[in-house]
């Protein structure tokens, strides 16, 4: 008798399954990204403060360094910088040098999963300049908390993210961890607020 087939599917707090090979966008609920969010650890739970600085916290925080950087953004377009590592409610995340050794595999899952989330929510493939602008914020972003949170020297933090962005304090405070039931609540608050128009 042969073993049966391993499970490539996860069940979520909302009772959806969500076929991680196949994803499908009924599967997928906003709840169960910003419940997941919320609880995953960026830089690993290496950083600063009684709280660990989560997904969801720094997903807030790459729309507001997005809207700063282009003030024009529309709620579409915030949408897209709020959603940019939705996937990770599922999959974690996954530290850049960890997934420079995994590889494709890792990338490939992860597109499935936003292309199944903009169908989702009825939200179009990024164009290039909003796919650049993304990068861009979370670079920043990603800067920002290396110093603030992770330990990096600004110089350090300078090598492998860039030149720190120029962000009004109203962003930086954003780098401030809250506890999960404050950064669930709040991503959903500002999903809600975008997706409404």
């Amino acid at each position: 008798m042969n073993p049966p087939a391993p499970r490539a599917w996860q069940r979520m707090l909302s009772g959806r399954r969500l076929d991680l090979l196949d994803p499908a966008p009924r599967d997928i609920e906003i709840a169960d990204i910003a419940h997941g969010l919320a609880r995953v650890a960026r830089w690993n739970g290496q950083t600063r403060g009684p709280h660990v600085f989560s997904v969801a916290q720094h997903s807030l925080l790459v729309e507001a360094a997005g809207r700063h950087l282009s003030p024009g953004c529309t709620e579409t377009e915030g949408l897209e910088l709020l959603l940019h590592d939705a996937p990770e409610y599922v999959v974690g995340d996954i530290i850049s040098p960890l997934k420079a050794v995994i590889g494709d595999a890792y990338r490939g899952v992860e597109l499935r999963l936003l292309d199944a989330m903009r169908r989702r929510f009825d939200l179009p493939a990024p164009a290039p300049a909003l796919a650049h602008l993304v990068k861009q914020a979370d670079r920043a972003a990603a800067h920002l908390e290396a110093v603030r949170l992770a330990g990096f020297a600004p110089e350090e933090a300078e090598r492998y993210f860039g030149h720190p962005a120029d962000l009004p304090e109203a962003v930086v405070a954003l780098t401030e961890p809250w506890p999960t039931a404050v950064a669930e609540a709040r991503f959903l608050a500002r999903f809600e607020a975008l997706h409404a128009n």
